[in-house]
């Protein structure tokens, strides 16, 4: 296994995530200068918003960090959970650990789902998961296909566009439950909203989540 692990790194060598360049392969997909510069969000990683508690990033959306997570969501490059889910980890442990009962996602919809070929927060969920020994569920479906939040200019207009968009799939198993809700970005914090109403409305206990970057106010 070391062997064909050494081919493949020398056929296919391991790039950072945040700025491609080739890396000796390890947990995370970081290179030692995006390690150092990484603009992180220190003690400005709680954002706050409607119907949930608050949402944990350790990253801004900027520079590097965002050209990574377009290259996520739309050229493929599925590798980066593990590497996201990590950067993660810390906070989500300082925060709520012990505090949730179950972890799940906020869900593409179905249309988005077909031509992308995956779901980058499930893919996240799932990573973070794995870490927390904790597994991640399927609680919500989109089940109204909308125009990117990014699209949407003013809060209002990103409220609007999300407005009942998304539905349980289970209430009897989201009831009286503490649950972590899962996103790659955080911006205004509209779609966690909608989905923390969403979750709260079928009988959730409390929403509370947690992303790998937000947006800097």
């Amino acid at each position: 296994m070391k062997l064909i692990s050494a081919l493949l790194d020398l056929l296919f060598p391991p790039k950072c995530a945040f700025c491609s360049r080739p890396i000796v392969r390890g947990e995370l997909l970081v290179c030692p200068d995006c390690g150092r510069d990484l603009p992180r969000t220190g003690s400005m990683c709680r954002v706050t918003g409607d119907y949930f508690i608050c949402c944990v990033a350790p990253l801004f959306y900027k520079d590097k960090v965002r050209e990574s997570l377009l290259r996520y969501k739309f050229a493929a490059r599925r590798i980066y959970a593990d590497t996201y889910a990590r950067l993660m980890l810390e906070g989500v442990l300082r925060e709520f650990d012990g505090a949730f009962d179950m972890l799940t996602w906020i869900p593409v919809s179905r249309k988005r789902l077909r031509r992308r070929g995956y779901d980058q927060a499930r893919l996240l969920s799932e990573a973070l998961g794995g870490l927390l020994g904790v597994e991640a569920v399927p609680l919500l479906e989109k089940i109204r296909d909308t125009a990117a939040q990014s699209k949407m200019g003013s809060a209002e207009k990103r409220r609007a566009n999300i407005s009942g968009a998304y539905r349980v799939l289970d209430p009897e198993l989201v009831a009286d439950k503490r649950i972590l809700l899962i996103d790659d970005i955080i911006t205004t914090g509209a779609t966690m909203s909608e989905c923390a109403k969403t979750l709260l409305l079928a009988g959730a206990d409390k929403v509370m989540g947690a992303a790998l970057a937000r947006r800097r106010d």
